[in-house]
């Protein structure tokens, strides 16, 4: 009978466990001295070896004749272990046997002494399942257990263990095990099965067993089935095939090509790809793309091995880290969002759109891509025309005279290779900063001070009329606003200032704050000196408000209507304000009578 190659291949003793030296000469150690402890607990992810090594250690300590702290696998305890026909080691799923009665029962069991066996041994595996109650009921035997009995308790989920569990535990960590030694062991492994296996096979399935002996053992038995083992056969077996579409979907996105990028998504979900699971790939491979951007010597250790290499190094030189960031920022929003929602395609589609379109996003991870781009295409000597507003547009063509990016997203691989590793660009062009105008007041609103503002703007109309100077003590002073909650009715000009400013934030913010802002009882805004004060009701509104991107727009709002820097102050509104601004809203109306 067939057995599976992680279940033939199981070590049997302690050396034969790879990767895990610092466990498992600890663990020799203490059965060859007699040092045990009565309760360990293997922590670590899967097919790293925790199992596996309690068993061994189960084997070790009842074995006749141990070689060195390994069991000897030829008496009969070892035998017996091997085959179950010994009833004294246990192996307990916690995850079915998560009751406390669960617990009363195996607490009821270990206290008689073992019928063959020298020491009573209870493996419990993924023992983070048991419940709360389960706990405390194996708190106490764990903590004092009698001379024949011994737990080895193992978990994925360590912070699910509780504390006072821990502590009466003898911790050993499991690591991963890294590429090159778990590519080196399936080469041996499928030599001494009579496979072919290539080096680069090897390397993709270690990697993409994500440091698991048990996985990379089951990837390699699937792919088993051909006579000589490629990458390629890796990619068809694994169904890696797929993975292709999306990377000309990201090469869509690159080319702001949203019906491109739409029909690849269409294809995907017709081949029966769920939403979720298209977004969750594409996320990897914008991750492994940064990866390959940000760390380009250790990038073969960190990338997932889902995509060829050379895919991630035209993307990475093609994105800008700051695009890439954008990128996976907006996929991993849109994975949060499509498990709220009912129609989890049109979440993808508008992900997708948002991708292709910066434009679309009001966050500032949006405006760092697009400025980046502009930094690219100014360095490349491609500055956008004057007045040219989208930078992002215009990305293919500020890298026209990159060859090497124009044969990446026209799929010509051939042509791709043979190109040089730095094309010549041309020198970058200067362009002059752009100089805001001096804001004009309208007719009818009376001017601004004179006096010196940080930042003068060029030809500053004259005052239609005289202003009277300001007290020593207070030299720039736009409004006379109250400290306390007393009603001061603010001066025409100022309140019109102010008009201004909101009206021309009001235009710029998130549309669920446009009218938020327009309600007096819920938001103030006010100038003050030369700062901007922001007022507000505590709750959604104000927490909105403490965003930076969301104070940014009233900033710049007020720089181009007061002509200078403006620091922005936020606090809450107090009930006595509101209600001060109420009454002065009412004293408009001539129909309101107040009574003294």
């Amino acid at each position: 009978m067939y057995q599976a190659l992680y279940r033939k291949w199981r070590p049997k003793v302690f050396d034969d466990v790879i990767g895990q030296e610092h466990i498992t000469e600890t663990l020799k150690t203490q059965v060859r001295t007699g040092h045990l402890s009565h309760a360990y607990i293997f922590i670590g992810t899967r097919g790293t070896g925790k199992t596996t090594c309690a068993r061994i250690l189960a084997k070790a300590v009842n074995c006749e004749n141990p070689v060195n702290g390994n069991p000897c696998n030829k008496c009969r305890f070892c035998r017996g272990i091997e085959d179950g026909s010994i009833l004294d080691i246990v192996e307990l799923d916690a995850a079915s046997n998560t009751g406390v009665d669960n617990v009363r029962d195996l607490r009821e069991e270990a206290v008689f002494s073992p019928a063959v066996a020298k020491k009573r041994v209870y493996i419990i595996d993924e023992v983070h399942m048991l419940s709360l109650a389960a706990f405390n009921a194996l708190l106490k035997i764990i903590e004092e257990p009698p001379e024949h009995l011994m737990f080895i308790l193992a978990t994925t989920e360590l912070q699910k263990v509780p504390a006072t569990i821990l502590s009466r535990c003898q911790r050993h960590s499991f690591r991963r095990i890294p590429t090159e030694r778990l590519a080196a062991y399936l080469r041996e492994i499928a030599g001494r099965e009579a496979l072919q296996l290539d080096e680069a096979a090897s390397l993709q399935i270690a990697r993409l067993a994500e440091g698991g002996v048990r996985d990379a053992l089951s990837i390699l038995d699937q792919c088993s089935s051909r006579e000589h083992v490629t990458t390629e056969t890796v990619f068809e077996t694994m169904g890696l095939a797929g993975n292709l579409n999306l990377v000309q979907l990201l090469k869509a996105v690159l080319r702001h090509d949203s019906t491109k990028a739409l029909t690849l998504f269409q294809k995907i979900w017709l081949d029966g790809k769920e939403p979720a699971s298209f977004l969750g790939e594409l996320n990897g491979l914008i991750r492994d793309t940064l990866i390959v951007k940000a760390a380009p010597a250790g990038a073969a250790e960190l990338i997932s091995g889902n995509y060829e290499r050379a895919a991630l190094d035209g993307f990475a030189s093609a994105m800008t880290k700051e695009e890439l960031l954008y990128c996976a920022d907006t996929v991993q929003d849109a994975i949060v969002r499509i498990r709220q929602v009912r129609n989890p395609r049109t979440v993808a589609e508008i992900c997708i759109v948002s991708l292709c379109d910066s434009r679309t996003a009001e966050s500032v991870l949006s405006l760092r891509a697009r400025i980046s781009r502009l930094e690219e295409a100014l360095r490349s000597g491609a500055a956008p025309a004057a007045g040219q507003e989208e930078p992002e547009a215009a990305a293919p063509e500020a890298r026209a005279g990159d060859d090497r990016f124009e044969a990446f997203l026209n799929d010509e691989p051939e042509a791709y290779d043979e190109l040089p590793d730095e094309p010549a660009q041309a020198a970058p062009t200067r362009s002059e900063p752009e100089v805001r105008p001096a804001f004009t007041p309208e007719p009818g609103m009376k001017p601004l001070p004179e006096n010196p503002p940080l930042r003068r703007a060029p030809n500053p109309a004259p005052p239609t009329e005289p202003i009277a100077a300001a007290p020593e003590e207070a030299p720039y002073e736009l409004s006379r606003r109250p400290a306390s909650g007393e009603a001061v009715a603010p001066d025409g000009d100022v309140a019109e200032l102010e008009r201004t400013i909101l009206k021309q934030a009001r235009e710029k913010l998130p549309i669920e704050l446009r009218f938020s802002v327009e309600d007096p009882a819920r938001f103030r805004l006010m100038i003050q000196n030369r700062d901007l004060s922001l007022e507000a009701v505590p709750g959604f509104l104000l927490d909105r408000l403490k965003k930076p991107e969301v104070r940014a727009v009233f900033s710049a709002a007020a720089e181009n209507v007061l002509g200078h820097p403006v620091a922005v102050k936020l606090s809450e509104l107090s009930k006595d304000r509101r209600s001060v601004r109420d009454l002065n809203e009412l004293k408009q109306f001539k129909e309101v009578t107040f009574l003294s």
